[in-house]
């Protein structure tokens, strides 16, 4: 069974990095879109990034030009690379994945926190 377990969170100040990983567990991510969310304590989930299985990548205009995706397949993870960290960046990040034929992410991870403080 395939798992995605997501690492890296933790608190830090604003202006600071953290890079997040997202490990797959019973097989590669080739194949597979992944994604990062995000959900803020009272706020729906909300995209970050993704990355498609040919490595193209998008990111929401909040976070452009200071997060970057990318896989690294010699480890099996997709990371999330977070510098500038701001305090609205706080939030339980997920990662996700679907093939290329499904539409929704139907793989989940539990999440990790992230905290910025001002």
């Amino acid at each position: 069974q395939v798992q995605l377990v997501e690492s890296g969170g933790g608190l830090v100040q604003a202006g600071d990095s953290l890079r997040l990983s997202c490990a797959a567990s019973g097989r590669t991510f080739g194949g597979l879109s992944v994604a990062w969310f995000r959900q803020a304590p009272g706020k729906s989930r909300e995209l970050v990034a993704t990355i498609s299985w040919t490595n193209s990548p998008f990111y929401t205009a909040s976070v452009k030009g200071r997060f970057t995706i990318s896989r690294d397949n010699a480890k099996n993870t997709v990371d999330l690379q977070m510098n500038g960290l701001k305090p609205e960046d706080t939030a339980v990040y997920y990662c996700a994945a679907r093939p290329m034929s499904a539409s929704v992410y139907g793989l989940w991870g539990q999440g990790t926190q992230v905290t910025v403080s001002s």
